[in-house]
């Protein structure tokens, strides 16, 4: 191990740390540094992940030319061995020569895990900790526990910055973690969040309640822990440079969330009309689990999603009359009074892109399906006068639904006779990875116009069939916008720009096609 104490040692951190550290893996050395050239600078704070080379010391000539290149970058360099989550195999000496080689290189930062420290001798450590200032790490890939268990240990050792990586098994575990990070970090330099699909939240308010940063990869796929989000999605899609105490927090709860758009939409609305919140996806498997963030982060606002829109209803204080009507739920407010008041705004979605077209009193609309999605569509267009029918694949529960609304039940034997100027798809049929039988052939779509409750994919199997029948579309990302639209004037009381939504919603559902069909290309070339 290379004793001797840098030149440059210890490196000099600014007083106030950029709030994402970019981290940056590769299998060889040339590769990890051109990764590096390509975001510094976009993102000059960045972590070397040595561990991720198969021999970590023949990197550093590379990382030495990086650090003369770019002496505006601020370097974190980490081999984490195997045994605590890493890659590298090699002993704890062998890890510590490393490390020590690099802060004599330039590196800022070195990250040790406090497993590697209870095996260093005291003189060792000091020795390190002289060559570049010292993140003390330690990463739970189970769950969330034994927080100040882990810290009592920690804080015996004279790190600069105490690091606690845990995973998420529940939403309230993020809220475990920034509780815990707002005990310590008056105290100590503390970087804490949560890993996995439902850690997301700490990722974006860890700094809110105390960690000196979050880590995000540099382009999607090139990620270093679950759950990891890219540099460009935490400053763009959250602003988390803004995040700050005054930030409202909102968010999309469902089972599961991770292919929502609205984070992008409400996230893109907030920007352009400078509204100081943030909107996030919230993975709840359980409605209890749900409930307990909602108190105690506290979420000003709530998208509910499948499967949560019926249960919602018996945590609210009071709802509005299309609540009521409806029996769903898909957006909530919590007042300064801590009470939850919900809202349906799907009704919105439903009936605003069909009034900008065609007159509703008197139409006559066929609607698919007597779930949640129909049922908004159903009352809001009768309440506007239209002549509603319903095809359900249950007969039972189009009768129920066309007697509560007073609307028209119907089979598919009925529909020989009937043209529609609507017919409107509440079902999940044709929606990305439903295997639902589609609920009419292509013969039976009969009317002027088509509206597509399904957004993902942006073309689905009976958008397809309506446009070979000459029908009118309307995509389901019009209603999509318009109900998000409405949620941001409930939650802010100010217009939505309904302009600047309906082209981030556009731009993403092409890309998640592109990505489609690069991946189905793919795929034909391995089979060939």
């Amino acid at each position: 191990m290379n004793g001797t104490p840098s030149s440059y040692a210890p490196r000099f951190l600014p007083a106030r740390l950029p709030r994402v550290c970019v981290a940056i893996a590769a299998p060889n050395p040339t590769e990890i540094v051109q990764r590096a050239d390509q975001i510094v600078r976009d993102n000059p704070f960045i972590e070397f992940r040595l561990d991720y080379l198969p021999k970590p010391g023949l990197g550093l000539p590379k990382l030495k030319t990086f650090v003369e290149f770019h002496p505006e970058a601020l370097i974190v360099a980490t081999c984490r061995r195997a045994v605590n989550g890493g890659k590298f195999r090699g002993s704890v000496t062998n890890q510590i020569d490393i490390l020590s080689k690099a802060a004599n290189l330039g590196c800022h930062l070195v990250d040790i895990e406090l497993e590697t420290a209870a095996q260093m001798k005291q003189s060792d450590f000091n020795r390190l900790r002289r060559s570049a200032n010292l993140i003390l790490s330690y990463h739970d890939f189970r769950g969330t526990k034994k927080l100040e268990e882990t810290f009592a240990k920690m804080k015996q050792y004279p790190a600069d910055f105490i690091k606690i990586v845990t995973t998420a098994n529940s939403l309230y575990d993020n809220v475990v973690m920034m509780k815990f990070l707002e005990k310590y970090s008056h105290s100590h330099s503390m970087i804490g969040l949560c890993m996995g699909e439902q850690g997301v939240i700490s990722r974006v308010l860890c700094v809110r309640a105390g960690s000196q940063f979050t880590f995000a990869a540099a382009h999607p796929g090139e990620e270093t822990a679950p759950g990891q989000l890219t540099a460009r999605a935490l400053r763009e899609t959250f602003r988390i440079d803004q995040v700050d105490a005054a930030t409202r927090v909102y968010g999309v709860a469902g089972d599961p969330v991770a292919q929502s758009l609205s984070p992008a939409m409400l996230n893109t609305a907030f920007r352009r009309e400078n509204v100081n919140g943030v909107y996030l996806a919230l993975h709840a498997k359980a409605m209890d689990d749900l409930m307990a963030c909602v108190r105690d982060i506290p979420l000003a606002g709530l998208s509910i999603t499948m499967p949560y829109k019926e249960q919602i209803l018996k945590q609210l204080d009071k709802t509005d009359p299309w609540t009521a009507k409806v029996g769903a739920c898909n957006t909530v407010v919590r007042s300064q009074d801590r009470k939850l008041y919900g809202f349906n705004t799907d009704v919105n979605g439903v009936v605003r892109p069909l009034e900008i077209r065609i007159r509703l009193q008197g139409a006559k609309i066929l609607v698919l399906g007597a779930g949640g999605a129909a049922r908004a569509a159903v009352f809001g267009l009768k309440e506007r006068g239209a002549e509603v029918y319903i095809l359900n694949r249950t007969p039972a529960a189009a009768q129920k639904l066309a007697k509560q609304a007073r609307a028209k039940a119907i089979n598919r034997t009925m529909l020989k006779k009937l043209e529609f100027d609507v017919i409107i798809n509440a079902t999940p049929a044709g929606m990305e990875g439903n295997r639902d039988p589609l609920p009419l052939s292509e013969q039976e779509m009969k009317a002027k116009y088509f509206f597509e409750m399904v957004y993902t994919p942006a073309e689905t199997k009976m958008m397809k069939m309506a446009r070979a029948r000459g029908m009118h579309l309307i995509p389901g990302s019009e209603m999509f916008v318009q109900q998000g639209a409405r949620q941001f004037e409930i939650w802010t009381g100010k217009p939505a720009p309904l302009l600047e939504m309906q082209r981030v919603v556009e731009h993403a559902l092409a890309q998640q096609a592109a990505a489609r069909a690069a991946e189905a290309k793919g795929n034909g070339k391995r089979t060939k």
